[in-house]
């Protein structure tokens, strides 16, 4: 599944990676040159994230799964055995 951002957070993004190499690497990057940066990262590296993001979302809900039927689960035929206490 292809990562896609609207046009906000294009913006803001290309906005934050300009301000990161002015201010950490000394240089100035043009807006062109930052969205091609941008688009790659997209492409290339932001699926690792994503797909590790996927696996712990899938472990942590298989293990609420796993634990359902000591979570929700309730004893039938308990009206009397209520009733008498």
């Amino acid at each position: 599944m292809a990562i896609e951002l609207n046009k906000q957070e294009v913006g803001d993004i290309i906005h934050s990676l300009q301000k990161y190499f002015r201010e950490e690497l000394e240089q100035e990057i043009s807006e062109m040159q930052t969205k091609f940066l941008l688009d790659y990262v997209l492409k290339e590296i932001a699926p690792f994230a994503y797909n590790k993001g996927v696996k712990d979302a899938e472990t942590y809900l298989m293990s609420k799964i796993d634990d359902l039927p000591a979570i929700c689960f309730e004893e039938g035929m308990t009206y009397w055995h209520k009733k008498r206490k």
